[in-house]
């Protein structure tokens, strides 16, 4: 089982769109049945 590290910030969750695909994308990862860590910068 891979371990996948994904980092957010800056555009990519600027906006409540962007921030419900990054969701999506994480959950496609985590159905994947991979490892998930996710990192971010917010602001």
């Amino acid at each position: 089982m891979p371990i996948i590290v994904q980092k957010y910030g800056g555009s990519s969750v600027s906006n409540v769109r962007r921030i419900k695909a990054v969701a999506a994308r994480i959950v496609r990862a985590k159905r994947r049945d991979d490892k998930v860590r996710i990192t971010g910068h917010w602001w």
